[in-house]
């Protein structure tokens, strides 16, 4: 038996129960002759890494599927909730700007929230790609399969998917009757509200489902002097998704959303002697550590944003047996603005006004054209449009205007195919050819634009043997493509009119995916070597006059990243599941150097050469590691006790590329020099601290009325361990630093759901 990863939502009998039951309670009632709870395991789930439906043991490809009941039984709310969930993986929300996450796989990762820039994991949901940071933090109700694809995945997925692919899901509408509702409150007064309704219009050839979600809450951190809560949040998301069959190989699925979300934004200050701004504030706001002090803000105004955005998704589909034919049109926009208080308190105000939008068209055809040969392949057109208008407000003075403007345009155009030549052989392969344009407009600095445009073949081979139904090995190369592009932020001339190349990837991997003892035990294993080339790697420095800073993107080094990951499952019993992955990354850079220019202590201004091969790069973790354990108590009738632990590790890493203060005498003690100044490490600020993060949950599910409804009770708790350090931290500009900021993550959490289906 083949079954998909499915969702429950975050109510009924489903999400009460370790995930093999999960699926079960989507079934039919078992017989005589079904399948055991034993025999349904990992092997079993399928998912869609390859534009195809496969068994998750028979893809050769790294890839974690992610039931929804595993995250839902700890009460997961979004995509951040993945960190740790699966090995090399790191996800952090980038607080400057709306719904934007920080995403890393296996070492690779790019953090920055300017539209300009492109991702390095893209994120897809309901087949469509989302072109910037901004929007991937997404809400995870009524999820029915995520899929978390690690390495390169070019030739399926495109450009700017050199780190892997996030891959989700929503459910369709049922074509019956049917809800889902669920109600929660946490600690810092967080509610939440969220419905799913489904209503058959015409039966069997109209369905519609609707949904709203709603989330609030007051924030976890607090006023330095008022003790006021600060971080309040309340976001919106609701829509309508249709899907018309009228005939038997004919389906339109058509989807209309909006999120609107309104947020306060703080940081903790992470200043010390020796930083510009430390002079200027309070005494207390310097020097402070980046456990419980970052939680706390100096405030001087009120940091607050909002965001709206809307989204309408159409996929299509035709199979005319052997041949199906896709096409998935999607195009989204949003408006966004937020005014920062970043220098604290009061000392650098940014005011950003954003608006953007893409479109994006996929066609694909694919069949199984003989028993042992079958293919995917496609056309893709993207192109997506932005403008951001900031001010800046300095010491209380205005400091200045930007009006940047960008447009990017992608077409390419992939083939896929599997060849099993000879018995338990497989041979897989194909490659994408992309070709990108983009054009860059800033009036405040040059009149005209800057345009550029590069093209790419991203190939990707890969051979898998099969001796037995239980096992699998194999080995794949692919190569990765990240997209040139333009700074966003750039306020010089050349910065900005500059553009930067594309960067590439070359990755290697072994893998093994095996089930043992009757399926009751699945182990994954995969070892890879990346060759990261022209790496993009973003910099804030001091402008060559000293006055103020920039941000700006350089083809400045290579890296060489290895690493091995595993993966296990282990059902001991019917109604006890265990799950572990680990995941080890050795990643460093090659060839690091960045010219830029240095103020001196006589306030002369020099422009050195740093070589910074020995930094951390970043966001990149040594060890993830995950131990998750689900046990089911069958009470009386239909009611269950479900009882859930979680345990996560993540290693130090460091999340900017910034040299350590302390060593500035060393490094610029010739300031006459010519040589090239090694720097050995970033700034212990924004340095992480390792992360020790339990999570624990009780549910009880239980039959309502007739018996076709289900009702449940969960109890929670996150980061029991109250483990409090930086979510994110930056330091602005070099030689010398100006200030230093952090937002901290969430700290110890508890609640409580009511939640309804039928």
């Amino acid at each position: 038996m083949r079954l998909k990863v499915l969702s429950c939502g975050l109510v009924g009998h489903a999400c009460m129960a370790a995930w093999p039951l999960a699926v079960l309670a989507q079934q039919p009632a078992p017989t005589d002759s079904a399948p055991t709870v034993s025999e349904l395991t990992a092997n079993e789930i399928i998912v869609t890494a390859r534009r195809r439906d496969e068994t998750l043991q028979t893809t050769p490809v790294a890839v974690t599927a992610l039931q929804p009941s595993m995250l839902e039984a700890k009460a997961t709310m979004n995509i951040g909730d993945l960190q740790g969930a699966a090995p090399n993986v790191l996800i952090t929300q980038q607080p400057t700007g709306a719904s934007t996450a920080n995403i890393a796989i296996r070492g690779i990762a790019f953090a920055d929230v300017e539209k300009s820039f492109d991702p390095a994991v893209g994120v897809n949901v309901d087949g469509v790609y989302i072109g910037t940071s901004t929007g991937q933090f997404l809400d995870f109700f009524d999820i029915e399969s995520i899929e978390i694809l690690r390495g390169p995945q070019g030739t399926l997925f495109g450009r700017n998917t050199i780190a892997g692919v996030i891959n989700i899901r929503r459910t369709r509408p049922t074509g019956e009757w049917g809800a889902k509702l669920e109600a929660s409150y946490g600690s810092y007064d967080t509610i939440g509200l969220r419905g799913v309704l489904n209503i058959p219009l015409v039966e069997d050839v109209l369905a519609v489902k609707l949904f709203e979600f709603h989330q609030q809450t007051d924030g976890y951190m607090r006023d330095a002097f008022t003790r006021e809560r600060l971080g309040r949040n309340n976001s919106e998301n609701f829509g309508a998704t249709f899907l018309l069959t009228p005939t038997d190989n004919f389906e339109a699925i058509l989807t209309l959303e909006e999120q609107d979300q309104r947020f306060d934004s703080y940081f903790g200050s992470l200043m010390q002697t020796g930083d510009v701004f430390c002079s200027f504030v309070p005494a207390e706001a310097c020097n402070r550590n980046k456990t419980d002090d970052i939680y706390e803000v100096f405030r001087a105004i009120d940091s607050r944003g909002k965001y709206r955005a809307k989204a309408a998704t159409l996929e299509m589909s035709l199979d005319t047996d052997p041949l199906r034919f896709d096409s998935v049109s999607s195009y989204r926009e949003s408006k966004e603005r937020q005014i920062f208080d970043l220098g604290e308190p009061g000392l650098y105000i940014a005011d950003r006004d954003q608006k953007y939008h893409q479109f994006s068209q996929e066609f694909r055809a694919s069949g199984q054209l003989t028993d042992t040969f079958d293919f995917v392949s496609g056309l893709y057109y993207f192109v997506s449009k932005y403008r951001l208008y900031q001010e800046t407000t300095v010491f209380g003075a205005f400091a200045g205007a930007q009006d940047t403007r960008g447009k990017s345009e992608s077409y390419a155009a992939f083939l896929d195919m599997n060849w099993e030549f000879a018995p338990q052989l497989r041979l897989s392969g194909g490659g994408r050819f992309t070709h990108d344009k983009k054009a860059y407009r800033n009036p405040f600095l040059y009149s005209g634009a800057a345009k550029e445009s590069w093209s790419k073949f991203t190939p990707k081979v890969t051979l898998d043997y099969r001796p037995n139904d239980d096992m699998m090995v194999y080995g794949t190369w692919s190569r990765g493509y990240r997209s040139g592009g333009f700074n966003g932020r750039g306020l010089t001339v050349y910065s900005a009119s500059t553009p930067y190349d594309p960067e590439t990837v070359d990755s290697y991997e072994l893998g093994l995916k095996s089930t043992f003892l009757d399926r009751a035990v699945s182990l994954n294993i995969a070892g890879f070597y990346t060759d990261y080339k022209d790496i993009q790697q973003s910099s804030t420095i001091t402008l060559a006059g000293g006055q103020g800073n920039e941000t700006i993107v350089t083809n400045a080094a290579g890296a060489k990243i290895k690493g091995i990951e595993a993966d296990l499952t282990v059902q001991p019993i019917d109604d006890l599941t265990f799950r572990a992955s680990v995941g080890y990354t050795d990643a460093s850079f090659r060839g690091f150097l960045v010219e830029q220019p240095v103020t001196l202590a006589d306030a002369s201004i020099i422009t050195r050469v740093f070589d910074f091969s020995k930094v951390n790069p970043i966001f990149a973790p040594k060890w993830t590691l995950s131990l998750n354990g689900e046990y089911v108590v069958r009470l009386e009738g239909e009611t269950t006790l479900t009882f859930t632990a979680g345990y996560r590790y993540l290693s130090p890493y460091d999340q900017q590329i910034a040299p350590d203060p302390s060593l500035y005498p060393g490094l610029l003690a010739d300031p006459n020099g010519t040589s090239v100044v090694p720097v050995p490490r970033n700034d212990p600020r924004v340095r992480s601290d390792p992360q020790n993060l339990l999570d624990l949950s009780v549910s009880l599910a239980f039959p309502v009325g007739n018996g076709k409804s289900r009702g449940r009770l969960t109890g929670f708790v996150r980061n029991v361990l109250d483990d409090r350090g930086p979510s994110f931290a930056f330091t602005v500009a070099t030689f010398p630093p100006l200030w230093a900021y952090a937002t901290p993550r969430e700290p110890r959490v508890f609640g409580v759901q009511l939640g309804f289906e039928y």
